[in-house]
């Protein structure tokens, strides 16, 4: 039987999560040595424990990059902290990043899709650039950093990444490092200007100034985090969205109101992060079972987003769905306050292609998947 982290590589993983829904909503699974949460009560009731922390508390940082640039990073990001002091800095964040435009984030990365289409149509690596770098460079550019900076910034993130997962190697920890430290050195100076600041970075201060946080190095490492955030998860949705067109399993969008009504039902349909895992510091109880201190939960947000109880006919992919209940980006207090961002740069890259005469029949519709155990990107 398929485990729920093979499935994210499979060319349809729902039949592997209709089967988890059916039977085992919340259930200890030997093989991936974790609880596993399928449905949505579970799901929702899981991710909102304070008893579950989205580190093992032995391990807050991981171990091969304590104590480099990556680790200080790493340990300030509101992503991977739990407590009091991670609720004021995401309050931060969600601050800062709801004064984005999504008008203004369309414009840029489309900008940016349109310059990758003119200068490396005949290059192998074109949906890579289209899916990582065209959605880094835009948050770059939200950012404040000139094209030449925002490029750095994009190679650099794409290593700082490889230092999250707990598959990282010692040499990409090194390299995540060097990066991590770059990254400080792009982003250091729209931090440092305080208040008068502008773009992304400058809402991030005022929004810091607002809620009475004093502290910088923080504030630094989520700009970081603005990038990181983006990297995978918008790629995945550019990419599922783009496979959704090649198989026929959606039509061509006619206008961009269309195109963006495709992204969000991919959000849920194909989830471009189809798990993420929690840490018990305390017992946690639930539907008759008990997740004991160091335990792990392995959280299947694409399973619960496709609950008939909570989403009528879930394995229809239908653009414009209403009220779609959707755990794509978490819930409770991790939950991913960039979700508008990954949209809007999704439906600018996608209705680009389309503009530019991509054809559906040029992309393969069965692709292989990127070797990952929760994001699902297709390789195109």
């Amino acid at each position: 039987m398929t485990t729920p982290i093979e499935a994210v590589r499979l060319p349809d993983p729902r039949p592997v999560y209709a089967s988890l829904l059916r039977e085992r909503p919340f259930a200890f699974d030997e093989r991936v040595g974790a609880w596993v949460a399928a449905d949505a009560a579970a799901v929702r009731t899981v991710l909102g424990s304070p008893a579950l922390r989205v580190r093992p508390p032995a391990e807050p940082v991981p171990a091969g990059i304590t104590g480099t640039a990556a680790g200080e990073v790493f340990g300030d990001l509101v992503r991977m902290t739990d407590g009091d002091l991670q609720r004021r800095l995401k309050a931060v964040v969600t601050d800062a990043l709801g004064t984005v435009d999504a008008g203004r984030t369309r414009a840029l990365a489309a900008g940016h899709t349109r310059d990758a289409l003119t200068v490396r149509q005949d290059r192998p690596d074109l949906f890579q650039d289209l899916m990582f770098g065209v959605p880094a460079r835009t948050v770059a550019s939200l950012c404040g950093l000139d094209r030449d900076a925002g490029a750095e910034a994009a190679r650099a993130i794409g290593d700082f990444v490889q230092c999250i997962p707990a598959s990282a190697t010692p040499e990409q920890q090194r390299a995540a490092a060097v990066a991590a430290a770059g990254l400080r050195e792009l982003l250091g100076p729209g931090i440092e200007a305080g208040e008068s600041g502008t773009g992304l970075l400058g809402d991030l201060v005022r929004a810091a100034t607002r809620a009475s946080w004093s502290g910088t190095a923080p504030l630094l490492a989520n700009a970081v985090g603005f990038l990181s955030q983006t990297y995978d998860a918008t790629a995945g949705l550019i990419g599922n969205t783009l496979v959704a067109l090649a198989r026929g399993t959606a039509k061509v969008p006619g206008t961009p109101e269309e195109t963006e009504a495709l992204v969000r039902e991919i959000v849920r349909y194909d989830a471009p992060v189809q798990n993420t895992r929690r840490f018990a510091a305390e017992p946690f109880a639930y539907a008759g079972s008990t997740v004991e201190p160091g335990g792990q939960v392995l959280v299947v947000l694409a399973a619960a987003n496709l609950d008939p109880a909570v989403n009528p006919d879930p394995h229809e992919l239908r653009p414009g769905r209403a009220d779609p209940v959707v755990f794509t980006f978490g819930a409770g207090a991790h939950r991913c306050p960039g979700e508008e961002i990954a949209v809007s740069i999704a439906t600018a890259v996608a209705g680009e292609l389309i503009a530019a005469g991509l054809a559906p029949g040029d992309l393969p519709p069965e692709p292989e998947y990127r070797p990952l155990a929760n994001a699902r990107i297709p390789l195109l």
